[in-house]
């Protein structure tokens, strides 16, 4: 069985590698993307029907924060957080869980990584299945 999975990233490119890096993956495959936290909302309500929310936090219009105050409200999708501002112990990390992510991954490069899959691969592999399993 293959877990759907929504990717909600401001960059363009970086919707991309995280696309390129769900596809390698056997048991998850991309239903949806969004450019910040409203456009996901609107997917949502419209019926995209998601298993697991990859979630930027730093976007415009909605921020994933912001997205994660309402997405429980919509979904019973899990999110996790996969944002360069997300670094074990910082305050944002800690504010996504308190909001209800359900996993925090650091992006390796900053806003777009495109060493995603070689520095991070392992451990977004991980949490995603960790995730999905709980």
């Amino acid at each position: 069985m293959q877990h759907k999975v929504m990717i909600v990233d401001d960059a363009a490119m970086m919707r991309l590698y995280i696309a390129s890096f769900v596809k390698s993956l056997p048991d998850f495959k991309v239903v949806a993307q969004a450019a910040n936290g409203q456009e996901a909302l609107d997917k949502l309500a419209d019926g995209t029907e998601v298993d697991l929310i990859l979630l930027d936090i730093e976007m415009p219009v909605m921020d994933g924060l912001e997205f994660l105050r309402h997405a429980k409200l919509k979904t019973q999708a899990k999110v996790c957080m996969l944002s360069s501002v997300v670094v074990s112990g910082s305050p944002h990390a800690a504010k996504a869980r308190e909001l209800g992510a359900d996993g925090v991954v650091a992006k390796p490069s900053g806003t777009v990584s495109h060493d995603l899959q070689e520095k991070t691969g392992d451990e977004l592999a991980s949490t995603m299945r960790a995730v999905m399993a709980a």
